[in-house]
């Protein structure tokens, strides 16, 4: 196990336990354009539960081969949790993206192509031995990563009151709010996970800023091809500009989030309970329709 007096920390007396929560959404009234007005932002947005969870699947993969390197019993128990969490986001999103696509919004063979793509990048390759585990470890760096800033991206949907006040869909609003309350739950697992096999600053911050640049590629390129395959007659014609109005009106995170997070990031003593608040997460997965239900 590495060993960094920066990060390292042990789960022993953590009283909150991560588990998977049995919610239920119902998506048969949820309408193409579900935040009304907005649909470059709604596009935003289905990035999140219609490509994201490809990306989640992997990471729940590799989390589960982590654990037989992981002796600390708590630390095992929250990467469990973790598991069970994201494999929920998963199926939950799948039942979103049913139905858009039954509604008019044709992405099954995006999500296809995503889902083979994140397999041959960051699957496990097959490989054995000293290779193997050296994956293993930069997957986690990747991984820790990502969880950065879909954290930070689950403080925004809880905090901002802007989505609300457009009238979003309660289903939709109940949804992202709930998966990021979740990202925030549980934003320090992953990242634990590498300091615990690995611990490496200099791979931490390697893979770091790979995962920034390759998220937001993913956000652009995926709000890009949804916007062309939204079947609408109204929808605009110029994309770019309904993002930067989006964008400056705080109806989306701002794309800059991917380059003014990475200082806090690559702090060597950073770690994610520092970001957003624990009890607003905890406080809004006590009352989200979907959790009660």
């Amino acid at each position: 196990m590495a060993d960094n007096s920066a990060t390292a920390r042990s789960y022993q007396e953590e009283a909150h336990a991560i588990q998977a929560r049995d919610v239920h959404f119902d998506f048969s009234s949820v309408p193409l354009h579900y935040i009304p007005g907005e649909v470059l932002a709604t596009h935003v947005t289905n990035v999140m539960h219609l490509v994201l969870p490809e990306g989640e699947r992997a990471m729940a993969a590799c989390l589960g081969e982590a654990l037989p390197h992981i002796d600390d019993l708590r630390l095992r128990e929250e990467v469990t949790g973790f598991i069970g969490q994201e494999s929920m986001h998963a199926g939950s999103h799948e039942g979103a993206r049913r139905h858009l696509q039954e509604i008019g919004l044709d992405v099954e063979g995006f999500v296809a192509g995503v889902a083979w793509l994140v397999d041959r990048v960051l699957g496990d390759q097959g490989l054995a031995g000293r290779a193997k585990e050296e994956w293993l470890k930069e997957r986690l760096g990747l991984f820790a990563g990502m969880e950065h800033f879909t954290a930070v991206i689950g403080e925004w949907l809880l905090e901002s009151e802007v989505l609300a006040e457009l009238g979003m869909d309660e289903t939709m609003l109940d949804l992202v709010r709930w998966h990021g309350a979740e990202e925030v739950e549980h934003r320090s697992v992953v990242f634990d996970a590498y300091m615990h096999v690995d611990g490496g600053y200099l791979r931490r911050a390697r893979t770091g800023l790979v995962a920034s640049g390759a998220l937001l590629s993913l956000f652009l390129i995926s709000t890009a091809y949804l916007y062309r395959k939204d079947p609408s007659a109204d929808k605009g014609r110029f994309w770019p500009r309904q993002f930067v109005s989006a964008t400056v009106r705080g109806v989306i995170p701002s794309f800059t989030t991917f380059f003014t997070e990475m200082p806090r990031y690559l702090r060597p003593g950073f770690h994610p309970s520092q970001l957003g608040s624990m009890d607003n997460a905890l406080r809004y997965l006590a009352h989200s329709p979907a959790a009660r239900g």
